[in-house]
């Protein structure tokens, strides 16, 4: 550890920002610090500017904060310090320890026991399902946003929120107002009722999954689908367990964040989005289904898209090849002995070599990310915001044009404002 400390204190003090950030992204746990800093990098910070009314920069604030602690913070807290504890005061010691081990792997272990096996998957299940309060939080949540904007601002017309409508006669309907308060009470409350669903599920796995060929079958399939569905081919299996299991990871034996949970989110997130939108106008709605599809895409993988592609162009190009030779990108901590070998074949100082690692590194890990603050941030934030103000304009306009519709504000909310 002294090592690569002081090799890292030869480097230009400029560099300390990208030092924090592979730090950061490189210790345990990282899938949670790793995408919440780059959600609030992309979902929020980048916004800040585009924010086109007070009510408009609250609710984006408090959404965006309440949903990053909910998601990143809510399996740790649920599904490790909750349910695991509850589920599994049963079991022995070793079996307890057991409850972290991917269901993926525990399925393929030939040292467990069949029927210790089935009482482990049946609990791993039963906290997974229950675990599922997170992403029907976060389908609650904008109809949440919907009641905090209409208490806090008297406001459920988006075209007022957005300052779509240019004009200082911002009146609000009483009646739209009424349904869009409604209709975030009736989902909240769907909500609720689906969570009460999954805890009697729950309690059906722990009393019944051991003994039920059934229930077992559906303990694996909530834990890991691509190992039901792909049995003859592995690498697929894997792919599939990681962005559509509801498996916890394992970070050192505690239950934490895995990418199935966060495509769980995810998906909540977008019928939540959706649905709250459309309650408060056409325009809101069809911002949500511009923007929502490629956020959602980058909140799942992160840059690891961009990443990949962003590595074939560098190889194709012979640049960073020292670090893009290996199959696995080195950690930090592992430059040091890298630049000695480096120094020995090259004939080069250690801490040369090590600064030209450190550059290939940096170069490797901050242009995927700074793509996800100025692209998946301010481009989509600015764009989707700028298209809905083209569209209003030109349907306004449309509509004055008509000379059948003598009311154009009222046939927007009639067309388009209904509940769900």
């Amino acid at each position: 550890m002294s090592e690569i400390n002081n090799l890292l204190n030869t480097l230009p003090k400029r560099f300390k920002p990208v030092i924090g950030c592979i730090k950061m992204q490189e210790k345990e746990n990282a899938l949670v610090t790793t995408r919440l800093t780059q959600e609030i990098s992309t979902n929020l910070l980048p916004k800040i500017p585009f924010f086109r009314t007070f009510a408009d920069g609250a609710e984006i604030t408090a959404n965006e904060l309440t949903e990053n602690i909910l998601v990143y913070f809510g399996p740790k807290i649920l599904g490790e310090n909750v349910f695991r504890k509850l589920y599994s005061k049963k079991l022995s010691a070793a079996m307890k320890d057991m409850v972290a081990t991917p269901a993926q792997d525990l399925m393929k272990n030939l040292e467990v026991a069949e029927n210790d096996k089935k009482r482990l998957m049946a609990i791993k299940a039963a906290i997974a399902v229950s675990a599922l309060a997170i992403p029907l939080a976060e389908y609650s949540l904008s109809y949440f946003k919907n009641i905090f904007t209409l208490k806090l601002f008297k406001q459920a017309d988006f075209k007022n929120i957005a300052n779509l409508d240019k004009s200082k006669n911002k009146t609000e309907d009483v009646e739209k107002q009424n349904k869009v308060k409604e209709s975030a009470k009736k989902h909240i409350k769907l909500a609720g009722g689906l969570f009460a669903g999954c805890l009697a599920i729950s309690g059906l796995l722990l009393a019944r999954g051991k003994q039920s060929k059934a229930l077992n079958q559906v303990s694996e399939f909530i834990l890991a689908p691509g190992s039901k569905l792909f049995k003859n081919n592995a690498k697929r299996a894997v792919g599939f367990n990681k962005y559509f299991g509801l498996d916890f990871a394992n970070n050192n034996g505690k239950l934490t964040l895995s990418r199935g949970q966060l495509t769980a989110c995810v998906v909540a997130g977008f019928f939540g989005y959706s649905g709250a939108a459309k309650d408060r106008g056409k325009q809101n709605y069809l911002e949500v289904l511009y923007r929502f599809p490629l956020v959602g895409l980058y909140a799942i993988t992160g840059s690891e898209l961009v990443e990949k592609g962003f590595k074939t162009a560098l190889k194709k190009a012979g640049k960073c090849k020292e670090l893009l030779s290996y199959e696995k990108m080195p950690k930090l901590s592992e430059l040091p002995e890298i630049a000695e070998e480096l120094s020995s074949k090259n004939g080069t100082t250690v801490e040369q070599e090590f600064k030209k690692l450190f550059k290939q590194k940096s170069t490797l890990i901050m242009v995927p990310f700074m793509f996800g603050i100025v692209v998946m941030g301010g481009f989509v934030a600015g764009l989707s915001r700028f298209f809905t103000q083209y569209r209003y304009n030109k349907e306004l306009a449309s509509q004055k044009n008509n000379p059948f519709n003598n009311n154009s504000q009222k046939f927007e909310m009639s067309s388009f404002g209904q509940n769900k």
